[in-house]
């Protein structure tokens, strides 16, 4: 009330009118899956998206920093989400991946926001954890064909190394700051589980271009979440670019919130 306050004294000249929404605390959890034109395809995906700039969920949004998941047979979420929208994906032959965001507590699921394409950084990460060419994966679900596609076990964590400006768009800042900045492997080191965004190949060498400062995002593997995050950060600290930063705890919500999401029955 005291904030809202203060703002009406400010700005009670510019807005007239504001909506006041409700806050529903919980686990921001989401299930998504790919959808072949007539049924979902197994198994789906488990994600935890975080957007804030800096660790501890701190600073501005983003449209990423980071994400985690695993993959997972049906589940209560998806049965109470996802999995309605079966028939009506298959009216509109919808092909392709779907995403949906929700906060959940003990008292229900609140549902957020439709992802209705390949999610970023997501979609680097299925397609290191998809046990297949991911070309041949893509073809077969246009295709419609009906198989249970075979993915790596355990859990996968995907970090975003970014520059200045980011979250920002500034051309003056990225041009003064990062542009025609080289990605660099320290002794050589493999830049596998590496996927780039804004970077261009100049001679035989990874350059970033573009103006929002994205640059790579590296992904981790493992049997368990601990793992996976060794993984990512071990790879992360073999690369070298100009005023890179990056959140050093993409994974740790996992441990806390597992819990929650255990007790209140969604990941049966």
């Amino acid at each position: 009330m005291r904030i809202l306050e203060a703002y009406k004294k400010v700005w009670y000249e510019d807005i007239k009118i504001f909506q006041l929404q409700k806050k529903v605390t919980g686990v921001e959890v989401a299930v998504g899956a790919f959808f072949n034109g007539h049924d979902f395809l197994y198994p789906i995906n488990i994600n935890f998206e975080n957007k804030k700039l800096f660790p501890g969920n701190l600073g501005p949004a983003t449209g990423e920093m980071g994400t985690f998941m695993y993959w997972s047979q049906p589940n209560t979420l998806f049965n109470a989400t996802l999995a309605k929208m079966k028939d009506t994906l298959a009216k509109e032959q919808y092909v392709g991946y779907i995403d949906i965001n929700c906060i959940v507590n003990n008292f229900g699921i609140y549902p957020l926001e439709f992802t209705c394409r390949f999610g970023y950084p997501i979609i680097s990460m299925q397609q290191e954890s998809i046990n297949m060419p991911f070309g041949d994966f893509l073809y077969q679900m246009a295709d419609g064909q009906d198989w249970e596609f075979k993915v790596s076990k355990g859990f996968q964590v995907g970090v975003r190394v970014v520059v200045p400006p980011f979250p920002y768009r500034d051309k003056k800042t990225f041009d003064s700051y990062s542009k025609d900045s080289v990605v660099v492997f320290k002794n050589g080191a493999s830049t596998a589980g590496i996927h780039i965004e804004d970077v261009k190949l100049v001679d035989n060498q990874w350059v970033l271009t573009g103006s929002a400062g994205v640059a790579v995002i590296a992904i981790g593997l493992g049997l368990t979440m601990k793992d996976a995050q060794k993984q990512v950060y071990a790879r992360i600290n073999n690369i070298l670019i100009p005023n890179m930063y990056y959140r050093d705890d993409i994974g740790d919500r996992w441990y806390a919130e597992f819990d929650k999401l255990l007790a209140w029955g969604y990941l049966n």
